[in-house]
């Protein structure tokens, strides 16, 4: 009697032992992944900070990749997609300078953001980037931007960027590439002068080759090389109509370029049949 007892007592024991586990292993896993979804990102809407500039890659006589490390390896940035940030520096007379720009990187890449500058000759806060040294330090804050990103908003983006507008393009199709329970589409016409002013341009070419049925990509010069197979020219109606998803009530049109091309873009839209609430501008 007295070794049943003990027996019992046993058996009651191991089971509280594995309830005590089984609750702590259930709130760990709860913790873990309710800080995981709830991280919180560097980035202040209201106050710059400081982040390092760790790595810089120059990409042509015009263009470098800027690397800045955050405050720790598992740091995200918490930029909203499609969204930008202001940096602040110093121009050529050392007068302070303020300009938005769009990270290529998401929060999937944790530890850093990198952003992709043209440097114009004249260019205020291309020539604080050019002067850049690793080890120097980029005053940002954010986020800012209207876009609101949504997986599955629309059944299919469609894109005209010019120059430097490619960064939240870029941004955009990442993101819903890189979830694979986004099925919305992209197809995206990418003009610019010449080959060499191209930007991402094997970055976007990787996208276009690993998602072959979502992501259409087509390149559009105004002076082409010799052998070239794209668009020549200015971005037309016919070039939309070809690239494009045709109007639609789930279909979003996105520009993002120079003055002169977000508004003869807009003309050709509305030519075109996409209402103003099938576009948005960055």
């Amino acid at each position: 009697m007295e070794q049943l007892c003990h027996h019992k007592v046993e058996k009651i024991s191991i089971a509280v032992a594995l309830i005590a586990i089984g609750a702590g292993t259930a709130y760990y896993y709860y913790y873990f992944l309710s800080n995981k979804k709830t991280k919180k990102g560097c980035l202040d809407p209201e106050v710059f900070q400081d982040f390092k500039l760790v790595k810089r890659t120059q990409i042509s006589h015009n263009v470098a990749k800027f690397k800045f490390a955050l405050p720790t390896p598992t740091s995200v940035l918490g930029l909203p997609i499609g969204q930008h940030i202001s940096c602040r520096g110093k121009d050529s007379l050392g007068e302070e300078v303020m300009k938005p720009y769009t990270p290529t990187t998401l929060d999937s890449d944790m530890g850093y953001f990198e952003l992709v500058i043209k440097m114009y000759p004249q260019g205020r806060m291309s020539h604080h980037f050019r002067e850049m040294l690793e080890g120097d330090y980029m005053a940002v804050k954010g986020p800012k931007g209207r876009f609101k990103y949504q997986p599955n908003k629309v059944g299919a983006f469609g894109m005209l960027a010019g120059g430097t507008g490619i960064a939240p393009m870029f941004q955009v199709a990442r993101a819903i590439l890189e979830n694979a329970s986004d099925k919305t589409n992209i197809n995206l016409i990418y003009a610019n002068v010449t080959y060499e002013d191209i930007l991402l341009k094997e970055e976007l070419d990787n996208l276009a080759s690993t998602f072959p049925k979502r992501f259409s990509l087509f390149y559009v010069l105004n002076q082409p090389p010799e052998e070239w197979n794209g668009g020549v020219g200015f971005v037309s109606k016919e070039m939309i109509q070809a690239h494009c998803p045709a109007p639609g009530p789930d279909i979003q049109i996105l520009r993002c370029g120079p003055p002169p091309m977000n508004k003869a873009m807009a003309a050709h839209l509305l030519d075109l049949g996409y209402t103003p609430q099938m576009q948005f501008q960055f």
